[in-house]
């Protein structure tokens, strides 16, 4: 990878799943791109809203236990937060509503956990990432 090369220092992942933020973390420290991880919602609106975050990219996945990954999407268009950040679905909810309703809300990428393997996500993501800021 060339030092020129347009590609994301840091990368927030939005999951419930302990392993899966530690594999991806993991996946993406390997790559030299600092990498947070946040298992909750409203902690993620409230990190945001506080400007105590802001990452290159979000991760985001659609399914979690007290607000889901659309709804944060929503608030986080409603409130302006992260503007300038990439955001990007993770997610195993491949139905097409959701691919929808997220691309409304404008997400840059939009990735299904059960058919891309770990490696293959962070490649997409730098792809994703690299496609959407040469567009800026």
């Amino acid at each position: 990878m060339s030092d020129n090369e347009v590609r994301p220092k840091s990368v927030l992942v939005v999951d419930d799943d302990t392993f899966l933020l530690n594999m991806y973390s993991l996946k993406f420290k390997n790559q030299g791109i600092e990498t947070s991880s946040i298992q909750n919602g409203k902690q993620v609106l409230d990190k945001l809203r506080n400007k105590e975050i802001s990452p290159d990219v979000i991760l985001l996945d659609i399914i979690m236990p007290d607000i889901n990954g659309l709804e944060i999407l929503e608030k986080m268009r409603e409130e302006n937060l992260a503007d300038n950040t990439v955001i990007i679905m993770l997610t195993n909810q491949g139905n097409q509503h959701d691919i929808d309703k997220a691309k409304e809300l404008g997400v840059a990428g939009y990735i299904v956990k059960a058919t891309t393997i770990p490696s293959e996500v962070v490649s997409e993501v730098m792809e994703i990432f690299k496609d959407n800021k040469s567009k800026n």
